[in-house]
């Protein structure tokens, strides 16, 4: 009877312990999408490649949930949270409000969110939470570069999806490399209002090109699959974002500004599994590999462009140089 009663409380020891512990099981992570979802070949898509890599480095047992609606995060965030899932992430700034009223729910879930922080105050009243923000300014100067040293023109654009701060960062980032290798190019701006509205995207990148810009950059998730579309019927040049986007027009896409969204879900869930995780902000620049430009077979830029953007790289990572998060009016305006 006692061998009995001594097994019996064994086997409810090791089925108690948690993910944080002593792991006797597989963690679970599960991912709530934005709107734009699965298939824009660029920020979410990242953001499962990371999630896929948890399932296979860490056997995690993985799962993801789409929100057709802004009113759907809420309910997805603790759909996840209610099947004990021990990490839940969501995945865009959007999502920060809902994050925080789902966490203060379920404490004994860790949460993370890419593309959002919180205050001090914030995660010291909840304790579960990971912010994930990158300097996406660093990598778009980089490309910015390379849209400068290309251009026959001197007239290259910028098209973002919806303006907040996270994608004016990007046009900030893209105008200041630009302004710094030529001051004398006009830049195109237009914000389209969505990330998931490619035919908008090529729309707006068609009235571009006829206005004689012949290198566009976007930051508009799936929105951005109509711009480069458009370059592709056009002959002109794009430059994709998040993802390598390369294979979307191999003769057009001229490089990508690389946000390693993978990154960020892979390392912050091992990160929010730690027994001692403390909630924080992990930001990640040129320095911390989070962002970059394509250096491989794919990338379509000169090699003379590709080393000169590697030098202002280089000067970004040691502090010489600090790209401005807010986007220039004007060439002058930069430092």
């Amino acid at each position: 009877m006692k061998r009995v009663l001594v097994l019996i409380l064994a086997v409810a020891l090791v089925a108690g312990l948690t993910v944080s512990g002593s792991t006797q099981r597989p963690p679970k992570v599960g991912i709530v999408f934005d709107i734009g979802g699965l298939g824009d070949q660029s920020f979410n898509d990242s953001a499962y490649v990371g999630l896929k890599r948890l399932e296979k480095e860490l056997g995690a047992q993985i799962t993801y949930m789409e929100s057709k609606t802004p009113s759907d995060y809420e309910p997805n965030l603790a759909s996840l949270a209610r099947e004990g899932y021990d990490v839940v992430w969501g995945i865009g700034f959007l999502m920060a409000d809902a994050i925080k009223k789902v966490a203060s729910q379920f404490p004994n879930t860790r949460f993370g969110i890419i593309d959002s922080e919180f205050t001090d105050e914030e995660y010291a009243a909840l304790g579960n939470i990971l912010g994930v923000v990158y300097k996406e300014h660093e990598g778009s100067f980089l490309v910015g570069v390379l849209a400068a040293l290309t251009t026959k023109t001197d007239k290259v654009g910028f098209v973002g999806g919806m303006q907040f701060a996270v994608i004016e960062k990007f046009e900030a980032g893209f105008k200041a490399g630009v302004w710094k290798t030529n001051p004398n190019i006009d830049i195109l701006t237009n914000y389209t209002g969505s990330f998931d509205d490619p035919a908008k995207g090529k729309t707006v990148a068609t009235s571009m090109f006829r206005q004689g810009a012949d290198v566009v950059f976007h930051a508009a998730g799936a929105t951005g699959i109509g711009v480069i579309e458009a370059a592709a019927e056009l002959g002109k040049w794009a430059i994709g974002v998040d993802s390598n986007q390369a294979h979307l027009a191999p003769k057009n896409v001229l490089n990508s500004m690389i946000k390693r969204v993978d990154i960020g879900v892979f390392e912050g869930t091992k990160m929010l599994l730690e027994p001692d995780f403390k909630a924080h902000t992990m930001v990640m620049g040129i320095a911390e590999d989070g962002v970059g430009m394509v250096t491989d077979l794919s990338n379509n830029a000169s090699l003379s462009a590709i080393a000169k953007a590697q030098e202002w790289a280089e000067k970004i990572k040691s502090g010489e140089y600090v790209v401005p998060e807010t986007p220039p009016a004007k060439a002058a305006d930069l430092q």
